[in-house]
């Protein structure tokens, strides 16, 4: 026996009611397609795979740097507490997923080797101001960094070098243990250690 039209329609609504639900929890999550995004974004300024290369040496490398610390500034970035025009006009648009997607994106990545120079006479200053130990009791003996504590070794010595100037200026205040301790370098010294680090 033939069911109503009405009933025959109900259950072919209930149908495609059932196959749209099931196409909407397998479907990617739009989330997905802004991570794409953001990463492009990001690509921008620190190169493809956020390696730095194609931009400029006052950009910081970011493939292969420590996730956590890399979520940490973007959370600076967007409370203020470290401050860039740039960054801080992005981050502030972010949420802690996205933040977290994007520090693991560009932590998962390749650290470069791209082999900056550096001369005997910066090497030997750099090691007579860093022989304390102060530097690698937070970034180890290989400066790889750990956690939550960046990689310094490898990294652009030019970003390195104004890095270390905005601690000492404070400039740079998401640190504070930073600022007093490079407070004491004279320029030229921190200019050594970033060629030096950069060369490590």
């Amino acid at each position: 026996m033939n069911e109503p039209n009405h009933q025959a329609a109900f259950r072919c609504s209930a149908v495609i009611l059932s196959l749209l639900l099931c196409l909407a929890w397998s479907w990617p999550a739009p989330a997905a397609e802004g991570d794409e995004a953001r990463i492009a974004l990001c690509e921008s300024c620190h190169g493809a795979d956020g390696d730095g290369r194609p931009i400029g040496p006052e950009i910081p490398i970011l493939a292969g740097q420590e996730f956590y610390y890399l979520y940490v500034q973007l959370k600076d970035y967007k409370s203020g507490s470290r401050s860039n025009a740039i960054m801080s006009a992005i981050a502030a648009e972010l949420s802690k997923e996205q933040m977290q997607a994007l520090a693991k994106h560009f932590s998962e990545q390749e650290w470069p080797r791209m082999g900056f120079p550096a001369s005997e006479e910066e090497i030997q200053v750099a090691k007579n101001a860093t022989g304390a130990g102060f530097c690698t009791q937070c970034h180890l003996g290989k400066y790889q960094g750990n956690s939550r504590i960046p990689r310094l070794a490898g990294q652009q010595p030019v970003y390195l070098n104004r890095t270390m100037l905005d601690f000492k200026n404070k400039v740079r205040l998401n640190s504070a243990a930073k600022g007093s301790l490079i407070g004491g370098y004279d320029d030229a010294v921190i200019e050594a250690i970033a060629n030096f680090l950069a060369n490590y």
